[in-house]
């Protein structure tokens, strides 16, 4: 029995017999010749059978072929298997609800969610996530050679993470739980056992946003980090940590990126920063907008404040920092010099926020002068606030939404379109 082989394999293989297996992609038949595609994992491979052949597998019916690797540089990869055997591996498949050999996707976004399984088949949309896989491959090897361990928290959590965000309730055998927000209040106690941990997994947001970055579930890279002076300290890892992902995506999915164009982004040695004040500043004096005394920029902020920081500082990425303490979970350290702002940032990316993160408290009574401040009970976080009675080290973190960062990578605008199988307010299946 020969191994199997996979089609790029057979440029390498020419004048070998050989066994492939996957999908038929596409079927073209001539008067004298007619041409299976067959689709696996690694690309494309050309089988030639002679003839106008009647008896063929269906488009993305699952077969296995034996035959000869012949070298012809029209075919893709400049290889195509003659004298082949052709044997079925399942029963004929469905047609699909479009063409996948087209070079294009030829379906709305609602079409393509809708069929998903299927749909993900076409090498322009799976390439997206294979842009995804290698940004989380780059995530976790940068904080791995940085000595962080990776862990694993509940998704079940019997208090909200952070103040002002709705939050899936369930029934908990006959109690009241919810579906976690964040890792927060995990990796912080963590920080206390290992110094530096990350972890990627999903988080849940009942907020009822309908808009293209926004998702009720999604994939959150947290990192927190012990034993900081401030928040600039998070700022560097996070750098070191994006820097990383751009490369694992350059290292691990060039087929992709190729293939979907993308331009990966250069990160600076050191990403500029704009107070949140002068930001705000910045937007009186130069835009139609005067937002001073609000608490937030709004997207049409982000968006001229990433165009101004690639005009002047020739950057795609800006840092946002010190956003007013009302803005900003009750666990957030202020700033020592003006209290009123916090030890916090964003990071945008193409006009985008990508990331939240900063500097955290650390001391037990500052979380307690912090929740009387806002009205919240101690005991609703009762577990939370032991661990620092325990003592904590200075720390902080940050989360990276893995959608969203996948959007602005690729240069897409809806934030469903580097999701799998998307969960927001009108979506619950496939």
């Amino acid at each position: 029995m020969i191994s199997r082989s996979l089609a790029a394999d057979l440029p390498a293989r020419a004048g070998e017999h050989v066994r492939i297996a996957g999908w038929v992609h596409r079927l073209r038949q001539l008067k004298s010749v007619t041409f299976v595609v067959v689709r696996d994992r690694s690309g494309l491979a050309q089988v030639v059978l002679p003839g106008a052949e009647t008896a063929l597998p269906t488009e993305e019916s699952v077969v296995e072929v034996a035959g000869l690797v012949s070298a012809n540089p029209r075919a893709p990869g400049g290889a195509e298997i003659v004298r082949p055997v052709i044997t079925p591996l399942g029963e004929p498949a469905r047609r699909p609800v479009f063409d996948l050999y087209r070079p294009t996707v030829a379906a709305s976004l609602p079409t393509v969610l809708d069929n998903a399984p299927l749909a993900l088949r076409h090498p322009r949309l799976r390439a997206r996530f294979e842009v995804a896989s290698a940004g989380v491959a780059g995530f976790r090897s940068t904080l791995d050679e940085l000595g962080f361990t990776e862990t694993h928290t509940p998704k079940i959590v019997g208090s909200a993470t952070e103040s002002g965000a709705n939050v899936f309730g369930i029934d908990y055998f006959g109690r009241r739980a919810y579906l976690a927000q964040s890792p927060q209040f995990f990796k912080q106690a963590l920080v206390g056992v290992f110094e530096r941990v990350y972890e990627v997994g999903p988080v849940f947001r009942a907020e009822p946003h309908d808009t293209t970055r926004h998702l009720a579930q999604y994939t959150s890279l947290d990192a927190e980090i012990g034993f900081i002076t401030d928040h600039r300290d998070v700022m560097a890892l996070l750098r070191t940590t994006i820097a990383g992902m751009v490369e694992a995506v350059s290292v691990r999915a060039p087929a992709a990126a190729e293939l979907l164009s993308v331009a990966l982004p250069v990160v600076p040695e050191e990403i500029p920063a704009v107070h949140f004040a002068e930001a705000q500043e910045l937007l009186a004096r130069h835009t139609e907008w005067d937002p001073r005394g609000e608490p937030d920029l709004a997207p049409a902020h982000e968006r001229w404040l990433s165009e101004w920081a690639s005009r002047e500082h020739g950057s795609e990425f800006l840092f946002v920092t010190g956003y007013p303490m009302a803005k900003r979970p009750f666990y957030t350290h202020p700033d020592p010099l003006r209290p009123e702002y916090s030890n916090s940032f964003d990071l945008l990316f193409r006009g985008v926020e990508l990331v939240t993160g900063g500097q955290r408290l650390h001391r037990h009574s500052d979380y307690l002068a912090a929740l009387d401040e806002r009205g919240q009970e101690p005991e609703s976080y009762v577990d939370y606030l032991d661990v620092f009675a325990g003592g904590m080290p200075p720390h902080g973190g940050f989360a990276i939404g893995l959608e969203r960062w996948t959007a602005r990578m690729l240069g897409l605008a809806n934030i469903r379109e580097t999701t799998l199988f998307p969960r927001d307010l009108h979506r619950l299946r496939p």
